[in-house]
């Protein structure tokens, strides 16, 4: 049986994490201002207890910019295409750039018309998709994303990973408290997950992969050659597809099933997509809507052991005011990345 492996930490300040991220995707072919975005995302994933799209998650990030598969150096470019719709062309380069670019402009159109949405195409993984709805409600709205990515996962009956584990999430914004935040996979797990069990020698819960036959694993080197195992059988399957459409087809960027892999530095840009619509709650659900929302969460919440989406994300947060507990060896890379860069870099003759 596969053992658990306790391994060093060390305790970092957010902004030693955010400055430990810069310097290597500095270092890595990465221009100073997408840098930033990106840093600063990987920092509030390690601060809300999301390890394994933080620093765990940043050496594939630099050596997908050092070999081109992502463009360091990409500039995004806006298109208002009517008062509720709006498109940002990522041109290759990270989603998190290319994403905050046309947050401003879709937040306000939602004020203005009640709704909007925002298709950014010709992307790139975003990690963490609470990380950009949590920033819609905290601006007063309602917001859905959802991204697709390489594939990882078979259609419900198939053994071949066709879709990718096509995440989507969800905000709402409260009175006299964080947004609600609801972030999950289209899979059982995200694909992070199952790596993360395998980097640390752990089996795997039954039903979160299928091994290379379509036959359920508990081992993670199977369930990674094989299938992620889709949420709740076809239903996950079906979210996955829906994903697919919104995230792909209407953004005009690659279905999964034509993203190049994000495990791995070969096939070029992954060109995925990903979708934004956020509503007006005032403009759609009138002046009730915060408190009937906030009636219908403590109603949900009388029976002792519920707990509300994003409890546990949010748990950490607090728990992390002031440092954060991360892996020493993940420090330990980066550093050297922040010096050397990626080892996939072209070095100079």
């Amino acid at each position: 049986m596969s053992m658990s492996i306790s391994l060093p930490t060390i305790d970092l300040r957010f902004d030693e994490i955010e400055q430990l991220a810069l310097r290597a995707l500095l270092a890595s072919r990465v221009r100073a201002d997408n840098a930033a975005q990106v840093a600063t995302s990987i920092a509030c994933a390690e601060r809300d207890g999301q390890g394994i799209v933080g620093l765990s998650y940043l050496p594939t990030y630099c050596d997908h910019a050092a070999v081109g598969k992502v463009d360091g150096f990409a500039t995004p470019m806006l298109e208002q295409l009517s008062p509720v719709a709006i498109r940002v062309d990522a041109q290759t380069g990270f989603a998190h750039p290319a994403i905050a670019l046309g947050l401003p402009a879709l937040a306000a159109a939602a004020r203005s018309n009640g709704i909007a949405v925002l298709a950014v195409g010709n992307s790139y993984s975003c990690g963490s998709l609470g990380y950009f709805v949590e920033e819609l409600a905290q601006g007063g709205l309602v917001a859905l994303m959802t991204a697709n990515s390489s594939p990882l996962m078979a259609p419900f009956g198939g053994k071949t990973p066709f879709f990718g584990t096509n995440p989507l999430a969800f905000a709402v914004p409260r009175v006299g408290h964080p947004p609600l935040v609801l972030d999950q996979s289209s899979s059982t797990v995200a694909w992070v997950a199952v790596n993360d069990a395998h980097r640390r020698g752990l089996p795997l819960p039954l039903g979160w992969a299928l091994d290379k036959d379509g036959w359920p694993t508990t081992d993670a080197a199977k369930g990674l050659a094989g299938s992620m195992a889709p949420l709740g059988g076809y239903k996950g399957a079906g979210l996955a597809l829906m994903v697919d459409v919104l995230s792909g087809g209407l953004t005009g960027s690659h279905f999964s099933h034509q993203v190049s892999s994000f495990g791995s530095c070969e096939g070029g840009p992954t060109r995925c997509g990903q979708m934004l619509i956020a509503l007006n709650p005032q403009m759609l659900g009138g002046d009730p809507f915060s408190a009937r929302l906030e009636a219908m969460l403590l109603a949900m919440c009388e029976a002792p052991a519920v707990r509300l989406p994003g409890d546990r994300r949010l748990h950490a947060r607090a728990a992390h005011a002031h440092t954060i507990q991360v892996k020493q060896a993940d420090v330990d890379l980066l550093t050297r990345y922040g010096v050397q860069g990626s080892p996939l870099a072209p070095r100079e003759s």
